[in-house]
């Protein structure tokens, strides 16, 4: 009987124990069940940017000198032998002021005949009118003839042409004399002399050469390529080589339709605004002027990844936030950035940043940074000096 109780003892206690276990195992599961359940994800954190449209700005910096914008050669306009050039290289010149002077003489002679001339003409045509008033007058009392009043008309007539001649000659050499005087029409710098003291000089040649002090330019020779990139009216500014706070600004005035057959360059002038007193002709100036390259597409070099051995960029799809890769062409690399010439286009949103870890299809969290490139965004600057 004691045994008997001892076993049943014994077996509740077995019971007591499994049921426990039970209910530990039976825990144990539904903690694996809630952990096995995924939560639902947002997405991996990326930064992305809206890809844009800009020009890139090219800072050109150019070397050239000051020139009178116009340049004017003084000549006689007649011939003779240079009797005086008081001016030389480098003189001022007001307007009005004497430059040359030829031998007059020969002129002096012209005008001393021609006025001989005229009073020669002035008697005869006092002559003449004096015989057809007397022709007048016998022809209305019916003393004379036809034919002898008609000849003294035409003596009359004959007497005054000559008489217009021998002025307009007086004129003429009077003109003549005064060209013997080469005196500048406006104000300027002498430049050149081409003609000396004792020379026998041509009508039309040159004696000195005047820059007129109207106006300056500055002049460069630019490259082919760079008159392809220049806008219709750039400002540009120009200052001194030596001193570059002394500065003004100007707009191109003038280019030469032909290259320089030996440096195949273009002249450009640059006609400047009230240029200061220090920039003297043939001053060495620095032109500075930005050109504008057409509508490009520049990225982070963060946002560069490869497939296979051609460049990529991890593209975003607005609509599910999930990326794809599209290879790119590159069209040159800068130190923080690339520019891309075919494979974005605007607008498309690209991720600049935790690109490692992502793969095709994936879901991602954008967070959006600054743009991609901004209008008139600057590349560098390039030195071309002459």
């Amino acid at each position: 009987m004691i045994k008997m109780t001892a076993l049943m003892s014994q077996m509740a206690a077995w019971v007591r124990s499994g049921a426990a276990v039970t209910a530990i195992i039976l825990s144990s599961l539904a903690a694996c069940g809630q952990a096995e359940t995924p939560a639902p994800s947002t997405g991996r954190p990326v930064d992305v940017i809206s890809v844009e449209e800009s020009k890139l700005a090219n800072e050109i910096q150019l070397s050239g000198e000051i020139q009178a914008e116009n340049n004017v050669a003084l000549a006689f306009r007649i011939g003779g032998r240079v009797a005086e050039r008081p001016v030389n290289v480098g003189d001022r010149i007001a307007a009005g002021q004497l430059i040359a002077r030829l031998d007059p003489q020969t002129e002096q002679n012209a005008l001393t005949a021609a006025k001989a001339a005229l009073s020669a003409a002035r008697g005869e045509v006092s002559t003449t009118r004096s015989a057809f008033d007397r022709q007048e007058q016998l022809m209305a009392q019916g003393f004379t003839t036809r034919p002898r009043f008609d000849q003294a008309l035409q003596a009359r007539n004959t007497a005054e042409s000559g008489l217009e001649d021998a002025e307009a000659q007086v004129e003429l050499a009077r003109d003549r004399l005064g060209f013997t005087e080469l005196r500048s029409s406006t104000a300027g710098v002498v430049t050149a002399r081409s003609a000396e003291p004792g020379e026998v000089v041509q009508p039309g040649q040159a004696i000195v050469q005047l820059a007129r002090e109207d106006g300056r330019d500055a002049v460069f020779n630019l490259p082919a390529r760079f008159l392809e990139q220049q806008d219709e009216d750039p400002v540009i500014r120009v200052a001194l080589a030596d001193d570059r706070s002394v500065a003004a600004v100007g707009r191109v005035r003038e280019t030469t339709a032909q290259a320089d057959p030996v440096t195949r360059t273009f002249e450009v002038r640059v006609s400047l605004q009230d240029p200061p007193e220090a920039m003297r002709l043939g001053s060495t100036v620095i032109g500075t002027i930005e050109l504008f390259s057409p509508a490009v597409i520049a990225v982070p070099a963060s946002a560069l990844t490869r497939v296979g051995q051609s460049p990529a960029m991890w593209i975003v799809d607005p609509a599910t936030s999930t990326v794809s890769l599209r290879t790119v062409d590159i069209l040159r690399f800068d130190p923080d950035r690339v520019i891309i010439s075919r494979g974005l286009d605007p607008d498309d949103v690209i991720v600049t940043g935790g690109i490692q870890a992502l793969h095709p299809g994936q879901l991602v969290a954008p967070l959006r940074t600054r743009p991609a490139a901004a209008e008139g965004q600057r590349a560098g600057a390039i030195s071309h000096f002459e």
